[in-house]
């Protein structure tokens, strides 16, 4: 499928599934290197729902015993981001000196790894580290590092493997940019 309909917008293949499986495998390999040799059992956040897609390949990658929590937030509105963080899901349980990983789909203004990691840390996290699938380097504006990522990407509006307009396209195996 190299063309896609969805609502009134019509998008085009940008990054082929195959492509997608070897980013995440290259970061994967990033992971398990901090990893491998720790004691502690570090928790593996997912950003639901555009991480699902990413957060399940990853994890099956990684070579460590670890614990998986979700946390929903929300900040597009359409194709725009909001910019401004709404909380529908809070993160579960404690991460009191545990170590995090947060596993985002994508990060352009970095907003939400910001609203997170300040959470995390409020939360008495000992440690957190951010792994996300795809980041948008010339969007990305603040100074929280991102310490694993898979993919650059240009400032598109994108679909598929988790992302969404309005809900729909996160099962697309593909990513499509809007034509």
């Amino acid at each position: 499928m190299e063309k896609v309909t969805i609502y009134d917008k019509k998008f085009v293949k940008f990054i082929s599934h195959r492509d997608i499986i070897s980013a995440i495998e290259a970061v994967s390999r990033q992971v398990n290197e901090d990893y491998c040799e720790g004691e502690d059992i570090p928790v593996v956040l997912c950003v639901m729902n555009g991480a699902l897609l990413f957060a399940g390949e990853l994890i099956q990658r990684l070579n460590f015993p670890l614990e998986i929590k979700t946390v929903k937030l929300a900040s597009y509105e359409g194709t725009e981001s909001s910019g401004k963080i709404r909380e529908v899901q809070g993160i579960p349980g404690s991460v009191k000196d545990r170590h995090v990983i947060i596993v985002e789909d994508i990060v352009d203004t970095g907003a939400t790894v910001e609203y997170l990691c300040n959470s995390l840390k409020e939360k008495g996290a000992a440690d957190v580290k951010i792994c996300t699938m795809l980041l948008k380097p010339e969007m990305y504006d603040r100074d929280i590092p991102l310490d694993y990522v898979a993919k650059e990407i240009p400032n598109r509006f994108i679909v598929g493997f988790g992302l969404d307009y309005n809900e729909l396209g996160r099962n697309l195996k593909d990513i499509y940019v809007l034509e």
